[in-house]
């Protein structure tokens, strides 16, 4: 599934995010959900991690030097795994909301494959960040 668009959701006080009904049926054995770079958190369906991160992760670090060995430690030590609920919610863990400011509303971002979930004061930095970098490319 290609995963696009933005959808302002609410997480509750327990740390449950409703998925978008669009993109629940990708997500019916799961995901993985970590902290993306630059303040937000990524979820990714299973099959998505395993064959886009996991593998290339591997294939791009090698599994025998040390620098190696860091790399993956550091990607895959703070993903988790999540799963919906009957209700087609995903708890996350206090850690990660926390780490995202996410309370109340938040945005879920489509990006090609895996969401982003961003705080919309976070997510309203990152549009002005995209719109200096498009300024500078020429890609207005």
């Amino acid at each position: 599934m290609y995963f696009f668009g933005t959808f302002e959701h609410s997480i509750d006080e327990r740390g449950r995010l409703a998925i978008p009904a669009r993109y629940r049926t990708a997500f019916v054995d799961g995901g993985v959900i970590r902290p993306g770079p630059e303040g937000g958190l990524e979820l990714y369906t299973n099959a998505g991690f395993d064959s886009q991160f996991s593998t290339r992760l591997t294939e791009a670090t090698g599994n025998d030097s040390p620098e190696a060995r860091r790399l993956r430690r550091g990607f895959m030590s703070v993903a988790y795994p999540v799963e919906l609920d009957k209700q087609g919610r995903i708890l996350i863990d206090r850690p990660l909301r926390e780490s995202a400011m996410l309370t109340g509303k938040i945005l879920i971002i489509g990006c090609g494959d895996y969401l982003e979930l961003w705080h919309p004061d976070r997510w309203a930095e990152e549009l002005a960040r995209i719109a200096d970098l498009q300024v500078q490319t020429g890609q207005e």
